[in-house]
């Protein structure tokens, strides 16, 4: 594998499962060191452990946490040059707006969206002072396609995500930060195992809308998230990065 990260210092969010500790290993892979974060510790520090990186446990909710989980990163390896901005949930009390509480709604909203406003206000003037940056954020194929299975804050947020990651991506590009978002589709990961596990009927009725026919692996995402956050994507800023085998082109899914 060609290391096009050498030298690089990353930051992960949700690095301890699925995508983020997918992403983890590609990164380390391709030369980078990388800074695993996650509230979970023990998932965590096995993800830093593998990938011989530096563990950071945070709530990404948390300001103060937000701030102090970059200072770390820079005091560690003195820069930082990618932020990949990953963690959320999708509880299931997530649901469709007319059952949906307002607990579940701001609860939501504070994991998948007020994190990623955190972690860009703090990530960003570390990269401001040497001159570049890539941060990648991850939002989701329903920030540009309505469900009728509904999640219904996930998606607002992922909306957000989007939105927020194109201005970010504008008001950046002369200080040569980029900043885009990363839009799956759905995803072989424990969260949508889960999703299986409770509700097969539910998983099954998206499975069937993706032309390629199968849900993406987490590491086919690390993959495209290493070439946002590489060189090779260097004329790409406020991107809306799509990885989602189909789903938002399709109008009739082949048989």
């Amino acid at each position: 594998m060609t290391e096009r990260l050498d030298g690089r210092v990353a930051v992960i969010t949700g690095a301890g499962s699925g995508i983020g500790l997918a992403t983890a290993r590609r990164f380390a892979a391709e030369g980078a060191r990388v800074v695993c974060v996650d509230i979970d510790a023990a998932a965590g520090k096995a993800a830093a452990e593998e990938v011989g990186g530096l563990f950071v446990q945070a709530d990404v909710t948390d300001e103060d946490a937000v701030r102090e989980m970059y200072e770390r990163a820079v005091a560690e390896y003195g820069r930082l040059d990618i932020a990949f901005n990953n963690a959320g949930i999708s509880p299931p009390d997530d649901d469709s707006i007319l059952t949906t509480g307002l607990e579940a709604w701001k609860r939501v909203q504070d994991v998948n969206l007020t994190s990623v406003y955190l972690c860009c206000k703090y990530a960003i003037p570390h990269m401001q002072r040497q001159g570049k940056g890539s941060i990648i954020n991850t939002a989701s194929f329903v920030a540009v396609m309505g469900a009728a299975t509904s999640q219904i804050s996930y998606s607002a947020s992922k909306g957000g995500v989007l939105a927020m990651s194109r201005e970010l991506g504008v008001q950046f590009a002369r200080e040569g930060i980029r900043v885009n978002a990363l839009c799956p589709g759905p995803v072989n990961t424990p969260l949508l195992q889960e999703l299986f596990a409770k509700d097969p009927e539910r998983a099954a009725r998206r499975l069937v809308h993706i032309p390629l026919g199968r849900f993406a692996e987490p590491d086919e995402i690390a993959a495209a998230v290493a070439f946002l956050a590489s060189d090779d994507s260097s004329f790409m800023t406020a991107n809306t990065f799509l990885v989602d085998g189909g789903i938002s082109g399709a109008y009739v899914t082949p048989q």
